[in-house]
């Protein structure tokens, strides 16, 4: 039989920087085991960003008593601000109505004063529809600004916690490809010192047969 080496074993792999090591792949028995050693840092923002996920997921859609109130806060604030918009506008013209009337007529029994008044009312009533349309479309906003606001932070968070990870497999896949360049270095020199043991024991073995062949000769 030719000689033969042991197989080599298997060469495990690591990243370093600055000294310290990141990333190992290593095999134990028969498992490959690849590791991460995550800083202080990153494992305080990974945790941060998984923790605020797991809290703001469940209450995603849920608007609180809190965030209701915001709300309300705002649309009263709009409302008054519609309110006193028109009430600046059309209590001068009023105004400025009966007094014209009083002095021209003495007193507002007249067609004229009613006809002109009910114009401002009809317009007046016009401006409060049109604010309380604008408070539905204002709420709408307010709605889907809060669920804008939700889901940018969500996927901020997420995007901390996938940078990290694809931080984490990139030092990994360093670590594997590293290791793979090990074990098949050494697989390679094994299986030329492998060739180079055979070819050694097949002409020992040729000199053996032909001494064999001679050996009648001989005596």
């Amino acid at each position: 039989m030719g000689k033969s080496s042991n197989y080599p074993a298997y060469t495990n792999g690591a990243v370093t920087v600055n000294g310290n090591k990141v990333a190992t792949v290593s095999k134990k028995g028969n498992t490959v085991t690849s590791n991460y050693n995550m800083s202080d840092l990153e494992k305080q923002m990974y945790d941060y960003a998984q923790n605020s996920l797991a809290q703001a997921l469940p209450q995603l859609n849920i608007f609180d008593s809190n965030v209701q109130q915001g709300i309300n806060s705002q649309l009263d604030a709009y409302r008054d601000q519609g309110m006193q918009s028109i009430n600046d506008m059309y209590t001068p013209i009023l105004r400025n109505l009966k007094n014209d009337m009083a002095s021209r007529f003495g007193n507002f029994n007249n067609s004229m004063f009613m006809d002109k008044l009910g114009d401002i009312e009809n317009n007046r009533a016009s401006a409060i529809s049109n604010l309380a349309q604008n408070l539905l479309i204002q709420r709408d906003n307010l709605y889907n600004n809060e669920m804008t606001r939700r889901y940018n932070y969500m996927n901020a968070m997420n995007n901390v916690q996938n940078q990290i990870l694809n931080k984490v497999f990139d030092y990994l896949d360093a670590a594997g490809k590293n290791s793979s360049s090990g074990n098949s270095y050494n697989h390679n020199a094994y299986n030329a010192n492998t060739a180079n043991d055979n070819a050694a024991y097949n002409q020992n073995m040729q000199y053996a047969q032909l001494a064999m062949q001679m050996l009648p000769l001989l005596l």
